[in-house]
């Protein structure tokens, strides 16, 4: 990750390649620089940064796989076909070549681990969520130092592929590339608040309710509520990341009651958004 390559970009809030309106003062990187190559016999390079504000990565790929996580905040990532949220506790495995896109919340810590295909023990076909169990979090800290002998780093890698798993829970969310349903599917990912019944969304298009809605089902496997529901938690995760309040978060989500907004967070999420903030708080500590 180079700095020297990062502009503040004052003037396009809603030209974002997130998943959403980008903030105010976002950090954009148009250029992600990374090494190329893990040096021999090594498969592994850590680092990590801490991100003061806002940051957000242009469409690029890698020639070697990613491990990328945070701390202290959240984590978007947008793929050709699906926008994964990767919260606190959790990382993204990204295989060498595909092109993705990102964006972070303010005051984040972000860790990226890079694996050479050729060298490492484990690799996924697809891009998948990684749970960062604090022994996966604490090797791969460890192997950001300079100073360890070639034992000890090749001691520490192997013992990240015997505990770098999937997690149960995959924080992916499928975007429909019907293009009858575009318009829809761009002004959500701009504003998953926005309001519009899928009658009205339909009148907007000028194709019927029942065709928009047999869409979402068909490329996304959901109702175009569910997906709309899914969409705003995941929106909800960089939010409470943020450090909002819980009902805060559900009044700007368009919940007329928190209830409604926490009964949406545990479906999607299988967790209450009190109980995740229990849970990631009590990460960060480790």
């Amino acid at each position: 990750m180079d700095e020297a390559q990062t502009v503040t970009d004052a003037h396009g809030e809603t030209e974002s390649r997130g998943a959403w309106r980008r903030e105010d003062k976002t950090v954009v990187l148009h250029e992600v620089q990374v090494p190329h190559v893990v040096p021999a016999p090594f498969a592994i390079l850590s680092e990590s940064v801490f991100v003061e504000a806002p940051l957000e990565f242009d469409p690029h790929t890698h020639p070697l796989h990613e491990l990328v996580w945070v701390r202290g905040g959240t984590m978007t990532v947008r793929l050709a076909d699906s926008i994964v949220t990767v919260p606190d506790g959790h990382g993204l495995w990204i295989p060498a070549g595909t092109v993705h896109s990102g964006r972070t919340t303010a005051r984040t810590v972000l860790y990226d681990a890079l694996f050479d295909p050729a060298r490492s023990a484990v690799e996924f076909a697809h891009a998948t969520t990684i749970e960062v169990t604090p022994v996966l979090a604490s090797l791969l800290t460890h192997l950001e130092r300079k100073d360890l002998s070639e034992n000890a780093r090749m001691r520490a890698e192997a013992v990240v592929f015997d505990v770098l798993l999937p997690s149960p829970q995959q924080l992916s969310l499928h975007v429909p590339h019907a293009e009858r349903v575009g318009p829809i599917v761009s002004a959500l990912l701009d504003d998953p608040t926005d309001e519009r019944t899928l009658g009205e969304w339909a009148d907007s298009i000028g194709i019927s309710e029942r065709t928009v809605a047999r869409l979402f089902r068909t490329h996304t496997g959901l109702s175009f509520l569910q997906w709309r529901q899914a969409l705003r938690v995941h929106h909800a995760l960089s939010l409470l990341a943020e450090g909002l309040a819980v009902q805060e978060v559900s009044e700007l989500m368009g919940y007329a009651q928190s209830s409604t907004f926490i009964a949406s967070f545990k479906r999607v999420m299988g967790t209450t958004p009190g109980a995740y903030l229990a849970r990631t708080a009590s990460d960060a500590v480790v």
